[in-house]
């Protein structure tokens, strides 16, 4: 089984190579696709929960404060990369993969002018599977820049 078929469960042992750091409830993963640099997934550590709702609200609230962290990280990571760095999109769905995580994306001013404003969502789907957009050795300074930058960021929490 490859992590893709277990990401939170591989998480937990260890196995899943997108895992960046864990935090306080969940894991903070780099994106399996890069087309925006710096995109991360906040994974649950739990794989039995499927929705946010289903969380006491002390758990809820402590998974947003890991969002928040790795939203910090991402943010600072990405505008000292990219000076055309815009801006942040961060998102909780859950309609495709039954588990609670997050997604933080990057965007970017060199975005085409007609996906400025749009959800990431509406990038078309050959942008998703494009090989030169999948997580590989090339984005190894921004995993470390992200990397760096949540261990400042949990260095300084104030929670």
């Amino acid at each position: 089984m490859t992590y893709k078929a277990d990401r939170i469960g591989s998480a937990r042992r260890g196995e899943n190579p997108t895992v960046l750091r864990r935090l306080h409830t969940s894991f903070a993963a780099i994106g399996d696709v890069q087309f925006l640099p710096g995109y991360c997934v906040l994974l649950l550590d739990d794989p039995g929960v499927e929705q946010f709702s289903e969380l006491p609200k002390a758990r809820r609230l402590a998974f947003l404060a890991d969002m928040d962290t790795l939203a910090e990280a991402v943010e600072l990571a990405c505008r000292k990369q990219d000076p055309a760095f815009r801006r942040l999109n961060l998102e909780i769905l859950g309609n495709a993969e039954h588990f609670v995580h997050a997604h933080v994306w990057p965007r970017y001013d060199w975005e085409p002018a007609d996906m400025i404003a749009r959800p990431v969502w509406a990038y078309p789907r050959g942008r998703w599977h494009d090989p030169q957009h999948t997580l590989g050795s090339e984005h190894k300074q921004m995993r470390e820049a992200i990397t760096a930058e949540l261990d400042a960021v949990l260095g300084r929490d104030d929670s």
